[in-house]
Parts: structure tokens; C-alpha cells; sequence
């Protein structure tokens, strides 16, 4: 008896890694249990002794406790498995520890076996863990996603959001192929060269919480912002935006541009929600673009001065027209934002026409001398000033000209040129600036307008008979200093 007491002793005694076969519980492993051989003749004695078993509990290498029914440990452990497997089902999850048991026969169990205790260790022991892959960034794992090509989709998830399917698959294909030189760009067309990330991103693979395993999408988003939660701000009374900017280490400046519309002289009102949170991307998506455009070439313009037209008068001697050039450019964007535009090649598809203009610089003076010109081309007085029907005709009226141009009798300055309907009909009215007004109405049109400065003889507007006209002809009327008198006094 004393020599099975003895050999007991040592195998407990002996340390796991000489006794016990670690077991690693996992989606496909099984609790094993190593067991103990005694020779014909000890277990002979054993039964002699009425001996009973029981089972040393080791998690992870170290001792915890003894059990008498290893059965209740198994257990828990395969009930903890189920519910991982079922919360994590798309996850390759198992539970973070080892446990093993070494079989003892002794005399007494139950003053040796402490099976509750073991079970509340357990508990505490046993963690989840799922296998995952890390996105690493500067060799530090910023996010964690089920698998490696899970971790490929988030990169080209990001690249999505730049490029089309179609362009990506191109750039691709490209990398994939020989490196032959690309054709010219055509009209309009514009070609992916390149589209990548601002920071190498590689991938590890881990076990980790499977809490923090996260989508693609939510992966996506925390290379994009840098966290996948944005700090709100509830506006309290009395706030004001430079207190809430200080309270958040933000400058005013960041403050608006991180809330769309807020503006520096906005009213806050309390419950009013504010961003605070300074996105900091951990990569951004570049993009180099090849464009070909054809883009107008601007005419030059040429003004050519002529003394004998009068000052402020311009016509056109020649058209400009536009020209045309085909651009090649290579644009850099860092998401969608132009960091760089470079011109690779330039040709000349048009030439621009020069637009030549004429300017007068002849002055008129606005200030008549008093002489005074026919302001028809020709005709005859058809009706003197003078009563007539029974009403003074204050003025003269002359019929069949060569042509229909009314001209100013004077030099001297539009104060009238419209329409009063007072039965003169389209009238003009000018001051020559030296006490002498006239006055010219029935016109069909008039080419003059109030303020302008208008030559002797030059073309003021059209005769016609509008108003109160029995046909085609001018009413000319003179004033000196506000008094009406006679026109043919002045005209020669």
C-alpha cells in the first residue's frame, strides 16, 4: 500500500508538460483525456483498496483544481463552443484556452475534489477568439476583417469610390500584362493610368476579439476617417462657437467646415447637434488621370483709332473668331480633389481671327455756334410757321427730301428723344448749349438717345408721320433763350 501511495505521489508530482496532452478546444477539436496505465499488479492493489479516480484540471499549463467527473468540465467547455459558433457563425472562431485532465486513483476523492471552484475558473478563463486578418498600416493593425480576401475587397471598395469597375479592371489588366507603351488619348477620352493609396497597406493574420472583427464596409469607412463614430456636440444655453471650438482643441475655422452651412455669425439653439470630430484618414485613394480635350483658343483684339469719326463712335472692321487646340493632360486627383495638372502635348487644330475695331477720337463739342443746316437731305417747306386753322403752327414742315434722314442743325446735346403723345409723334429734342433749342418731330424712328452728344448735319433719325400727320414729312421748331422764332430765320 505504501509503495502505491509512493508512485501516486510522483506521478502527481511530475509536471504536465511530462503527464498531460494538451487539448486545444476549437470549432473541430475535441476534449481528449490522457490516461494513466498502471501495471496488472497495482490494479490489482487498487481494488483491494477501494480505490476511486479522480482527474487534476490544468488550464493553459497551470493547475486549477480537482474534479471527480472530468464529464461536467467537457461540458462546459462544448456548451461554450456552441454558443460562440452560433453568435459567431461567419466567423472561424474557438475558445482561447487549453485544457487537460491527469488521472489519479486515490483513496478518498472527496476530500480532494473541488469540481465548483474549477467550473468558476473556467468561466472566467474562457475566452473567444476568431481568426482574422489585419489591415496594417506603418506595422500597426488599424483594422481587423474576417479573411484575406475580405481585406482585398475593403481596398477595392475604397478605389470604388474614385473609379468606375470598368477602369479599375483596366488598370488591372495593364499591370497584369506587357508593359507596351500606351496610344495617344483621343477627342474626349480620358484614361485611368494609376489609382492607389497614400500609405502601403499590408496584410497579417491574427486571432483576436471577435468583436472587433468588423465588414467590409465599416473597414472601408475606418480607413476613410480614421474612427467609425463621429463625436457629436449637444449646444447648450449660452454657447457660442469659438467656446465650443476651444472646449474641443478645434480652431473656429474647423469647427465650420466640419457642419456644413454653419456659418461664424450663425445662432446657435440649445439641442442643436454639432460635429467635433477632426476626420483623420488613414489612407486616401490617388488617382492619375490621361484627358484629351479641345479647348477654344481666344482671338486678339485690335483697336485702330480714325480722327474723322466722332469720339465714343466704334464699328467693326473685321470678325474675331475664336480658335481651337487639342490639349493632352495629365491630372493628379487625391479623393476627387486636383493635387496636380501637368500639359503633356499641345497642338494648334485653328487659328483665331484677330477682331479689328475702329474708334473715333474726334471730339464734337456739344456747344452749337449758332449757324444752323438744312436737317433734311433736300425737299421743300410745305407749310411756314404761322397761324393755320385757326392755331398757331410754331413751326415749319418739310416735305419730299431725297431720303428720309433727319439730321441735327446743329451741334449740341439730346435732352429729349421719345414720344410724349401730345400729337407730335416720335420727337427729338436738342439743346445746342448756347440758348438755342430745336426740335424735330412726326419721325418714323429715332437713332439718338437723351445725354448724347450729337455734330452738325449728322444722322439724328428717320421722318415719318407719326402723330398728327396728314403724311410724310418733318415739323422742325427753333427756340432762342425759351422763345419760339421763325426756323428759316436760322437756316440756310
Amino acid at each position: 500500500m505504501n509503495n502505491l501511495k509512493h508512485r501516486l505521489s510522483n506521478l502527481a508530482g511530475k509536471t504536465s508538460r511530462e503527464m498531460k496532452p494538451a487539448i486545444k478546444k476549437s470549432i473541430m477539436a475535441a476534449v481528449t483525456v490522457a490516461v494513466l496505465s498502471f501495471g496488472a499488479g497495482n490494479a490489482a492493489l487498487a481494488a483491494k483498496s477501494e480505490l476511486t479516480t479522480v482527474y487534476y484540471v490544468y488550464v493553459n499549463d497551470k493547475f486549477v483544481g480537482t474534479v471527480t467527473d472530468k464529464a461536467q468540465v467537457e461540458q462546459l467547455v462544448e456548451d461554450k463552443l456552441t454558443s460562440v459558433k452560433k453568435e459567431y457563425a461567419d466567423l472561424d472562431v474557438e475558445l482561447g484556452l487549453d485544457v487537460s485532465f491527469i488521472p489519479e486513483q486515490v483513496f478518498s476523492s472527496a476530500a480532494n475534489a473541488n469540481t465548483s471552484e474549477v467550473i468558476e475558473v473556467l468561466k472566467d478563463e474562457m475566452t473567444v477568439q476568431a481568426e482574422a486578418t489585419a489591415l496594417v498600416i506603418a506595422d500597426q493593425p488599424v483594422a481587423y476583417v474576417k479573411d484575406a480576401e475580405s481585406a482585398n475587397e475593403v481596398l477595392r471598395t475604397l478605389m470604388l469610390e474614385y473609379v468606375t469597375e470598368e477602369e479599375l479592371a483596366e488598370v488591372e489588366n495593364r499591370k497584369n500584362s506587357s508593359s507596351l507603351p500606351l496610344p495617344e488619348v483621343k477627342e474626349n477620352e480620358t484614361r485611368l493610368l494609376d489609382v492607389r493609396v497614400t500609405q502601403e497597406v499590408s496584410q497579417s493574420d491574427e486571432k483576436v476579439d471577435p468583436k472587433l472583427v468588423l465588414s467590409v464596409e465599416e473597414a472601408v469607412q475606418i480607413l476613410k476617417k480614421g474612427t467609425l463614430e463621429e463625436q457629436k456636440y449637444q449646444v447648450r444655453d449660452g454657447d457660442v462657437l469659438g467656446s465650443i471650438a476651444n472646449s474641443h482643441n478645434l480652431k473656429l475655422a474647423e469647427l465650420l467646415s466640419l457642419n456644413e452651412g454653419l456659418t461664424e455669425d450663425a445662432v446657435l439653439k440649445p439641442g442643436q447637434e454639432l460635429n467635433v470630430t477632426v476626420l483623420k484618414p488613414f489612407v486616401e485613394v490617388v488617382v492619375d488621370r490621361q484627358i484629351y480635350s479641345e479647348e477654344e483658343v481666344a482671338y486678339e483684339r485690335e483697336v485702330i483709332e480714325d480722327s474723322s469719326m466722332p469720339k465714343g463712335d466704334t464699328k467693326t472692321k473685321q470678325e474675331g473668331q475664336v480658335g481651337m487646340k487639342g490639349v493632352t493632360l495629365s491630372l493628379t486627383e487625391q479623393n476627387g480633389r486636383v493635387i496636380k495638372k501637368e500639359i503633356i502635348k499641345e497642338a494648334l487644330l485653328k487659328e483665331p481671327v484677330k477682331e479689328i475695331i475702329v474708334k473715333g477720337t474726334k471730339v464734337v463739342p456739344s456747344r452749337g455756334d449758332g449757324t444752323f443746316v438744312w436737317p433734311t437731305n433736300g425737299g421743300y417747306v410745305s407749310s411756314r410757321q404761322g397761324y393755320r386753322w385757326s392755331r398757331m403752327h410754331k413751326g415749319i414742315d418739310i416735305a419730299r427730301p431725297s431720303n428720309y434722314t433727319i439730321k441735327a442743325a446743329d451741334n449740341g446735346t439730346v435732352v429729349y428723344a421719345g414720344n410724349k403723345g401730345d400729337g407730335y409723334g416720335n420727337k427729338i429734342m436738342i439743346d445746342h448749349n448756347n440758348g438755342y433749342r430745336t426740335m424735330y418731330a412726326h419721325l418714323a424712328s429715332i437713332s439718338v438717345s437723351v445725354g448724347q452728344t450729337v455734330s452738325r448735319g449728322s444722322s439724328i433719325g428717320v421722318m415719318g408721320r407719326t402723330g398728327n400727320s396728314t403724311g410724310i414729312h418733318l415739323h422742325f421748331e427753333v427756340y432762342q433763350n425759351g422763345r419760339i422764332i421763325d426756323p428759316m430765320s436760322k437756316l440756310k
